[in-house]
């Protein structure tokens, strides 16, 4: 498999865009190896922890980012890494960061449910230059770099052209604990399923981006992630031709978690809605 072979190589190569070629093969390396470790373990969790109420993390989960910390710091140990486990590390000089999630999509892990991920992005002055994000039970490797297109493995990727929300399939999720968060997402859920064919709960917001980056999905809008969960996808979506942005169609801040992507014709209907269940939520007219 080779995710990369659709990147056309510049004529002339710099120092920067090398370093950039070294990351991509870098990054799906270790994608690829975490992933193995994910599919070798599946149904052998043998220890899980509660990071807070109904939010858990598995040996599993650790034995991902440590397989692939160890792989991007000997290549780059300058940069530093946001790992949803370890937290953060700091380089020494480099103004790259990395955002990794190991196992995105751990309750589902932890009951043999076949929907996960893992999802590694890069970013560069504060900016997203790389993502990808492997499915190991269907060896589906999605990636993406600015002004080079996602991929599916060899696959040009491009997003579906539904013009209408009402014949729209979308995927959402919700906070571990809807039973003590403030915005549970719950409303938002049934507007959307009652004007659309159907609005899915996979648990993989690493996953969900890709579906819509693929054209499985014409939309997906979550709150409260972190940039481990959607840094890789959301660039996948839009070199993929589709629009992300926050929940009112600003620009998208990875580290308010608030995400909202889509192929683009739908966009300006979802966050009309979105936008007003929150003034309905916060109670202004």
């Amino acid at each position: 498999m080779s995710a990369f072979s659709g990147f056309q190589a510049p004529h002339y190569i710099n120092r920067e865009s090398l370093v950039l070629k070294d990351a991509r093969q870098i990054a799906t390396r270790a994608a690829l190896e975490a992933g193995k470790i994910l599919k070798e373990r599946l149904g052998d969790v043998r220890i899980i922890d509660y990071k807070e109420a109904f939010n858990i993390v598995t040996d599993v989960d650790k034995a991902s980012e440590a397989r692939i910390f160890s792989i991007i710091k000997n290549e780059f140990p300058d940069d530093d890494v946001l790992a949803e486990e370890s937290g953060f590390t700091k380089g020494k000089t480099s103004s790259r960061r990395w955002l990794i999630d190991p196992l995105d999509g751990t309750t589902n892990y932890a009951h043999t449910y076949p929907f996960f991920s893992v999802s590694i992005a890069l970013e560069e002055d504060g900016k997203r230059i790389l993502g990808v994000v492997y499915n190991p039970i269907t060896d589906e490797l999605f990636a993406a770099q600015p002004g080079q297109g996602a991929y599916l493995n060899d696959e040009r990727l491009f997003v579906s052209d539904s013009k209408e929300l009402k014949t729209s399939l979308l995927a959402t999720g919700f906070p571990p604990d809807t039973t003590r968060a403030p915005r549970t997402n719950i409303l938002q859920f049934k507007t959307l399923t009652d004007q659309t064919h159907g609005v899915r709960r996979d648990g993989s917001a690493a996953l969900d981006l890709c579906f819509v980056a693929a054209g499985r999905l014409d939309g997906f809008w979550e709150m409260k992630l972190a940039p481990w969960d959607i840094g890789a996808g959301s660039l996948i979506v839009e070199e993929a031709g589709g629009k992300v942005t926050n929940l009112s169609g600003g620009p998208l801040d990875l580290s308010s978690g608030h995400i909202l992507a889509t192929n683009g014709k739908i966009h300006d209907e979802i966050t009309e809605i979105l936008t007003l269940i929150e003034k309905e939520e916060s109670g202004q007219d």
